[in-house]
C-alpha cells in the first residue's frame, strides 16, 4: 500500500453439519462440474499489466479499455458464486466436494485430489470459456486453455457430484461438467480433443511452495 494502510478482514460462519462440503468427498467416478467461465479474470489482470507498461513509457498515454469490458469487470469486480449454491440447494443436490477457483482450476482440482485421495481426468474441450476471453487470450497470443487451468482469481466454483446426479446437474444453466474423479493411481490427466492425455499440473499460484 502506498499509503501504509493494511487492512484484513476474517470471515467467520456456521453450517449444518448434513450441509457441509469438503474438499475431501470426492469418490471415484464422481462427476467434476464448474460454474461460469474460467480465464477472464487473468485476461483482465494482462490488459491493465499492458496498459500500465504503456502509461510508465509515454506519461501523455491514456490506457484503450474499449472492447475488453467481461474481462476486466471479472478481474475488478469478482462475484461469489452464492446462486450456485442455492441452486443446487434447491435441486436437492448436495455437492461430494467443493472448492472455490481462487487460484486456477489445475491448482484448486488437485487440492480436491489430495483432500480426497483421489485422481482425476478433465477434458480440454469441456472447460468453459468466455469468447472475449477467447479473443484476448489470442491478442497475447496465448493458448486460451492456459488462463483457463492456470489463471486463478475467478471465483468461480469446481465441485464434484455423483454420477447418478448426471441429468439435474446438467440441467443447471451456467454449470459445465468437464470431467470425473478417478483411482489416484492413474493420476490427475487433462484429456485433449485428439485423445492426447497431459498431466495435469499446479501452476497457478501457491502459497506454500508446496505441491501434489
Amino acid at each position: 500500500s502506498v499509503t501504509g494502510l493494511l487492512i484484513t478482514v476474517t470471515a467467520i460462519g456456521t453450517a449444518l453439519k448434513e450441509e457441509l462440503t469438503l474438499r475431501s468427498g470426492a469418490k471415484v467416478n464422481s462427476l467434476i462440474c464448474v460454474s461460469g467461465d474460467l480465464g477472464a479474470a487473468f485476461m483482465g489482470l494482462k490488459v491493465l499489466e499492458r496498459e500500465k507498461q504503456l502509461h510508465a513509457k509515454d506519461p501523455e498515454f491514456q490506457p484503450e479499455l474499449k472492447g475488453y469490458d467481461y474481462v476486466l469487470g471479472r478481474f475488478l469486480k469478482p462475484e461469489p458464486r452464492v446462486d450456485v449454491l442455492l441452486t443446487l440447494k434447491e435441486a436437492g443436490m448436495i455437492p461430494d466436494s467443493m472448492i472455490d477457483i481462487s487460484d486456477g482450476l489445475s491448482s484448486d482440482l488437485l487440492h480436491i485430489c489430495k483432500a480426497s485421495g483421489c485422481g482425476c481426468q478433465i477434458y480440454d474441450d469441456r472447460i468453459p470459456l468466455a469468447e472475449e476471453t477467447r479473443r484476448v487470450a489470442e491478442e497475447f497470443q496465448m493458448e486460451p486453455l492456459v488462463p483457463a487451468l492456470h489463471g486463478g482469481e475467478d471465483y468461480e466454483l469446481v465441485f464434484t457430484v455423483p454420477l447418478s446426479d448426471f441429468e439435474k446437474v446438467s440441467a443447471i444453466p451456467g454449470v459445465s461438467i468437464v470431467g470425473n474423479m478417478t483411482e489416484k493411481k492413474e493420476g490427475a490427466r487433462l484429456v485433449t480433443a485428439g485423445g492426447n492425455t497431459i498431466p495435469l499440473q499446479a501452476q497457478g499460484w501457491n502459497a506454500f511452495g508446496t505441491k501434489w
